[in-house]
Parts: C-alpha cells; structure tokens; sequence
C-alpha cells in the first residue's frame, strides 16, 4: 500500500470508488476532492464550484504540456465553470469538458487505462 506525502501521491491510478465525502484508489480512501495531474494525485483544497478561482489550478497549469485533456469534476451536478476561469483554461492547448464527479472519474479511468495524457479536477460529493 502506497503512502500520501503531505497530500500527494506519485503515480497514476485508477478511481475505485467516490462517495462519502472523498474517493478511493491505489488501496487507499482519501477525504476531500483531487486535483490529479501527470505528477500524482495531490489533495485539492475545494468543497464547492464556487471555491473554484484560476489560482485554483495553477498546478494543473504547470503541468499543462503534459496534458491533452482536463476532465473537471463539479460535484453531483453539471455546473459551468465562470466565464473568466473558461477563458483561462482556453489559453492552454489542452482540450476540457465539465461533468459530474462520478462521470469525470469514470471516464478519468477510460483515458487512464487507454494510457491518454488526462487530468482531472474532481470537487468531492
């Protein structure tokens, strides 16, 4: 069993469960949402879409040239991003697309097991 460094762990695994406030994967359950990007999984500070501010993926920009596609995961329901944090997003070359929680972390999972260079922003339900 993999151990979290002060909230990130390396590496790419597939989502087993979400729920109950958090997600389970690499035989481990996490409490709050995720941010996981090329580098890991690394505990993302938001609770609610409305939480949600540019600064809040300037780690998911970092890593942007590793990326081709960010799933992001607003929670129970589908709910748009702001206008100026989409246009922040549109400065990169990387495509997006706004779903459910369960539906971004299943389809995390596809694109994971197809070896795609994804990212995924998942708001904890």
């Amino acid at each position: 069993m993999s151990a979290p460094v002060q909230g990130f762990l390396p590496g790419r695994y597939p989502i087993d469960a979400v729920g109950e406030g958090g997600f389970r994967f690499a035989d481990m359950s996490h409490r709050g949402s995720l941010l996981i990007l090329p580098s890991g999984f690394h505990a993302w500070p938001i609770t609610t879409i409305d939480d949600l501010k540019s600064s809040s993926f300037h780690p998911l920009f970092a890593e942007a040239k590793e990326i081709d596609f960010v799933l992001i995961g607003t929670g129970e329901k589908i709910i748009r991003l702001a206008e100026p944090l989409l246009w922040r997003f549109r400065e990169f070359s990387f495509q997006f697309d706004m779903m459910s929680t369960v539906a971004a972390a299943r389809t995390y999972n596809v694109l994971v097991a197809e070896h795609r260079r994804v990212a995924a922003a998942l708001i904890a339900i």
